[in-house]
Parts: C-alpha cells; sequence; structure tokens
C-alpha cells in the first residue's frame, strides 16, 4: 500500500515558485565532454574482462540494497551492477517502476514503501543505491527514513549547485513535468542525509557538471573521484570496486574510503570543491 505523502515529498509535486539565483560560475559539461559519453560501451567490455577480479572483493554480508536508475533509464540499466552485488553476496532488489522519467505523482511514495517493504522483510537496514537521478531519489528517502537506511551510495548524482549545470535538465522538464528552478527544492536536495553517504563521481562526466556531485566534507559524507563517463559510471570495474568496498563496511562501522597503494593510482578523495 503506499506510503502517506510526506511534506518533504510533497515539494517535488507541487508547483514550484520560479527564482533566478547567479548560478554563472557553473556550467554544463562542454561539447568534447559530452562526446566522451561514447566511451561507455568500452566500460561495459572492460567490467566483462574484470568480473573474476571483482568477485574475489570481500563477501557481503547479505544485507539488502536498493537500486534506483537514472533519468530516462530502466531497470536494465542496473542490472550488471545488480549481478555483480548479488554474486558478492548481497540482496538487491530493483526500484521497478519502468523508466524513470523523473518524480510523477506517486513514485517516491512507492519508494518509500519499496523501502519500509525491504526492510520488514529483512529485519535489516538498507543500504540505497542510486545512478545520477537515482541518486537524488536515494538521499531524499534517507532523510525521510533514517532509522531504516544502513548507506547511501550515489553514481554521478547532481545533489549541489544547479541542475541547469547538466545536460538534461531540458529532458527532465520534458519528461517530468517539473521545473528545474525551484530554490527552495534545491536547497532542500542539497542538505545531506543523516546517514553515511558517499559520491561516487567523475571530473570527465559529460552530462553533470562534476561539482555538483561533491559533498561538503563530514564525518558521514565523503567524494570518490573515478575516470568514467556519465553513462558508464554503473558498469565501470573501477567504481563498481570502490561501491562495493563502500557496502562491505560492517553495519554501524563505517569510515572514509582511504585510497591507499595501489588505490592511488585509480581514486582521489578530495575534502572540498577543488
Amino acid at each position: 500500500m503506499p506510503a502517506t505523502r510526506s511534506p518533504r515529498f510533497a515539494r517535488w509535486q507541487s508547483h514550484p515558485a520560479e527564482v533566478n539565483p547567479d548560478w554563472s560560475d557553473l556550467k554544463a559539461p562542454n561539447a568534447w565532454l559530452l562526446m566522451l559519453e561514447g566511451r561507455a560501451p568500452w566500460e561495459y567490455a572492460a567490467l566483462l574482462a574484470a568480473l573474476p577480479w571483482l568477485r574475489k572483493l570481500p563477501p557481503g554480508d547479505g544485507h539488502p540494497v536498493l537500486v534506483f536508475p537514472g533519468l530516462g533509464a530502466n531497470d536494465l540499466t542496473t542490472a550488471p551492477l545488480r549481478a555483480l552485488l548479488d554474486s558478492l553476496g548481497y540482496t538487491t532488489q530493483a526500484w521497478g517502476q519502468g523508466f524513470n522519467f523523473g518524480p510523477r505523482a506517486g513514485v517516491l511514495e512507492q519508494c518509500k514503501a519499496d523501502l519500509q517493504a525491504l526492510q520488514r522483510r529483512h529485519h535489516r537496514k538498507v543500504s540505497l543505491l542510486g545512478w545520477s537521478l537515482g541518486g537524488i531519489y536515494a538521499r531524499e528517502l534517507a532523510k525521510e527514513c533514517p532509522d531504516l537506511v544502513r548507506c547511501v551510495v550515489t553514481l554521478g548524482t547532481p545533489f549541489t549547485g544547479h541542475p541547469r549545470a547538466t545536460n538534461a535538465w531540458r529532458f527532465f522538464e520534458l519528461v517530468s513535468g517539473h521545473s528545474v528552478s525551484d530554490h527552495e527544492l534545491i536547497e532542500q536536495i542539497r542538505q545531506p542525509p543523516p546517514v553515511p553517504t558517499t559520491s561516487i563521481y567523475s571530473k570527465s562526466d559529460g552530462v553533470v557538471a562534476w561539482r555538483c556531485s561533491v559533498n561538503e566534507p563530514s564525518p558521514l559524507a565523503e567524494n570518490i573521484e573515478v575516470q568514467a563517463s556519465h553513462i558508464g559510471l554503473g558498469v565501470n570495474p573501477i567504481a563498481l570496486y570502490a561501491l562495493a568496498d563502500r557496502l562491505a563496511q560492517p553495519e554501524g562501522q563505517w569510515q572514509h574510503f582511504e585510497p591507499k597503494g595501489a588505490r592511488r593510482w585509480f581514486y582521489k578523495t578530495p575534502s572540498r570543491h577543488g
């Protein structure tokens, strides 16, 4: 049964007030970076080659992981990611609402109901994983239901800055029926969840300006920079290694990611905008 609409989620369903703050210092990725999104098939090929190595990662403890796809995508796009996590011992669940065309009526309420049902079924806190727009859902759910959430991991999610600092904002407005010029909603999304939160992002992202995906430093928030395309983040083996590492931490013992040894060749963990 769908959850009762909360004031937080109701903001997504309302008619936003138009405001025009100055976001001139933050632009969408340029045409060159957008063209580099064509490397995504090579990232998937790299994932297939790296699967024997990735499957040797520390096994999961069986806790549930709810996975949200990006804008205009469906559960098929997260299938390789979920298959890897299942093979490591996690219990993944797809979002199950078809194509993600934004927070249309009932979408976020169903996400909340799914989170509650998953936690009741397994009697354990749920990790929330979101790719791009799906990461916004994960973060907002964690704010709404922190007692049910173990951690949040986002992949290329634009939770700060302005939505126009992406190359997808026009498509979002077209398919969702929502404006991206709601300053109050932007400020709400910017606020971090009160649970361990990891943002995995790429400076060569051709869809989302990378600064839009950087958490403010805090004991419960971190940033992991990888080399990847936006479209390929969910199949990039370097990104998935970091994701699996974050999920493998014992509940209640979360620590920041440390790129030690060979990791230093593949990861950066900035504590502030750079």
